[in-house]
């Protein structure tokens, strides 16, 4: 019972840490954007990025 416990406790901790993304718009989301391949991002990103980081 106590490692299933144990288990389901770091199951949490790395849920809460995958939902740490910087805020749309943030100069830290500007930067990761940036050195994320131009390839790799969606629409609603290009069009956030320009929104928030070109034409501020």
């Amino acid at each position: 019972m106590k490692t299933m416990l144990t288990r389901l406790l770091m199951l949490w901790m790395l849920a809460l840490a995958a939902g740490c993304a910087p805020e749309v718009g943030s100069e830290r989301w500007c930067e990761n954007l940036k050195q994320k391949p131009k390839g790799d991002w969606s629409a609603n990103e290009v069009t956030d990025f320009a929104r928030h980081c070109i034409f501020k």
